[in-house]
């Protein structure tokens, strides 16, 4: 199982107070050159997944820097940002934290993180733009991507065979041709596709699929956009599926549409790529029969491209109060390098680069998470962006509209309006 909880920890309640205290040359330049200790914070993926790739990068810094001791210490995700928070109030910050990509917004708007180099980063110029973009505030890079996660469409393919649908389809057409014909054949208690009205991350898919967006910045300042054209086409379309194909809970999330897609009353999920297995693991499948009828597909999107995923995943960020900043750098080098990123590769996971991402698509097992991350979106890198997480404001528009209480215009309007009041606080 990769890790649910990235996409849905969101920033809010991250809005820790932090007065920056660093110079914006870049971290390495003249701070920490000659530190004896570095303290590298990271989650406990890390430790139960991969710690030889840790071990890899200690060995690479000492390597360069004989004597230098590494300590490291991990954490759950529940708990990590307590802790954090805790201690940059203090001198003890840690030199190297681990974040949610959905994370180090709130931090970057309060100054927690210094400025990085991007030249001093291998394969810095081909990240992926999702992760570029999480680690990118007012026009300065302040974290590295790590790895990332996006999502797929999964299907059972005995239900859609059932209904004469051989192959995973390829076109929103075919998607939805197949999906009316299991709809009509398993009836309206079944939902074809279970998709949760308040899934936000699948519905801004739609949304920028259509040439739209959650808000756009002009002249420096942030404006909300759910009610251009754009953003209202791919707003329809969303209703449309939650409408015709979508037949649970409207007032639910997506945070256990795994357990639902495992008792067997749906088709197919668009959701992280984990979630398919996670529905199929035995103490999920109250079917008996997911097993072996689970598969992955790239979603497509009504604009005839692959649908833009939303593109969890993990930075590496260095606290402006560290005394060893360059030493920091060069070990989130080490770790996030050329080695690094094939050792995660073979982990299952994705990488932070478009160079590696492409190596991806030639394996069969990969292929199609691979494919369907080459398409992504993140959210508004606006000061007051975690405000309007923590009011759930797109989750309240979304359910207005799937469960019929609003219009899909007067819906956006008013979370337009919702948006405009806190997207440039900071």
């Amino acid at each position: 199982m990769k890790r649910k909880l990235i996409a849905a920890i969101g920033i809010a309640g991250m809005m820790v107070s932090i007065a920056a205290c660093g110079d914006d040359s870049g971290s390495g330049d003249s701070k920490g050159t000659d530190a004896k200790e570095l303290t590298v914070w990271l989650t406990v993926d890390a430790q139960n997944n991969w710690p030889e790739l840790v071990k890899a990068a200690d060995a690479a810094v000492q390597k360069k820097h004989p004597g230098v001791k590494i300590n490291h210490e991990y954490y759950g995700w529940p708990d990590k940002n307590a802790k954090l928070d805790a201690v940059l109030a203090t001198d003890k910050a840690p030199d190297v934290v681990e974040m949610g990509n959905t994370e180090m917004l709130g931090y970057m708007v309060k100054g927690a993180f210094a400025p990085l180099d991007t030249a001093k980063f291998d394969n810095s110029a081909a990240w992926l733009d999702g992760l570029k973009a999480s680690v990118t505030y007012d026009g300065k890079t302040y974290g590295v991507p790590y790895y990332a996660g996006g999502r797929v469409g999964n299907w059972r393919k005995d239900v859609f065979a059932a209904a004469g649908v051989k192959s995973a389809p390829k076109t929103y057409a075919e998607l939805t041709a197949a999906l009316d014909k299991v709809q009509q054949k398993q009836g309206g208690k079944f939902s074809a596709w279970y998709q949760p009205t308040r899934d936000w991350y699948a519905a801004m898919s739609f949304v920028y699929d259509a040439g739209g967006s959650i808000a756009k910045e002009e002249g420096g300042q942030w404006k909300a956009n759910l009610s251009s054209p754009e953003s209202l086409k791919g707003l329809n379309e969303f209703k449309t599926v939650v409408d015709k194909y979508m037949h649970g809970d409207k007032t639910k999330d997506e945070s256990d549409r795994y357990i639902v897609y495992g008792q067997g009353k749906s088709g197919m999920i668009f959701g992280a790529a984990w979630e398919g297995a996670t529905s199929a693991d035995p103490k999920n499948d109250k079917t008996g029969k997911l097993k072996d009828n689970l598969e992955n597909f790239v979603m497509p999107g009504p604009s005839g491209k692959n649908l833009p995923v939303f593109l969890g995943g993990s930075d590496l960020a260095v606290p402006v109060k560290s005394h060893a900043q360059a030493l920091a750098a060069e070990w989130i080098n080490a770790f996030t390098g050329p080695a690094g990123q094939k050792g995660l590769m073979g982990k299952g996971n994705l990488p932070n680069n478009k160079t590696d991402l492409a190596t991806l698509k030639n394996d069969p097992a990969t292929v199609v998470p691979a494919t369907a991350a080459e398409s992504n979106w993140f959210v508004p890198m606006a000061p007051g962006w975690g405000q309007v997480e923590k009011a759930q404001v797109l989750q309240t528009m979304l359910q207005s509209i799937g469960t019929g209480k609003k219009s899909v215009e007067a819906a956006a309007k008013d979370a337009d309006a919702a948006i405009d009041k806190v997207i440039n606080n900071k």
